[in-house]
């Protein structure tokens, strides 16, 4: 679901912790080494986040967030801040060429450029975080 998060809304706070969970606490960010993305280039989006990006005429970044259960992808436009919630269950993420990332949710798409080391190793911890943490079963949902 895309989302403005711009502020600090509580329905929408809550659709995000249903569909995510909730933060992660202080403890786990530094057992993880972090929850959060460098910095990312957008290359390339679906037609919904592309009208959104198009409003102005600034560079095309984004970052995301892990949480418990999914990922957010935050990006900006105008001086509105927006979020891609995207659940563990329905991320597809593809490495493509040139060192590009797409990360899917359903109809959304989000291509990223990954052109440092850093952004790599992110990508890595975050799919290993999914793999460890996929449901096992529909009750799990």
């Amino acid at each position: 679901m895309l989302l403005n998060v711009s502020y600090n809304d509580k329905k929408i706070s809550r659709k995000i912790d249903e569909a995510v969970g909730m933060p992660f606490t202080l403890k786990q960010r530094f057992a993880l080494g972090g929850i959060g993305s460098p910095k990312l280039f957008i290359t390339e989006t679906s037609v919904e986040i592309q009208n959104l990006l198009i409003l102005d005429n600034n560079l095309n970044t984004c970052n995301i967030e892990m949480r418990p259960k999914g990922i957010i992808v935050r990006f900006r436009s105008l001086l509105e801040t927006y979020g891609l919630v995207i659940p563990y269950y329905k991320l597809n993420l593809y490495k493509g060429d040139f060192a590009v990332y797409s990360i899917y949710k359903d109809s959304y798409f989000i291509k990223v450029k990954s052109d440092n080391k850093a952004i790599q190793k992110y990508f890595k911890k975050l799919l290993d975080y999914k793999a460890d943490n996929a449901p096992t079963s529909l009750e799990d949902l």
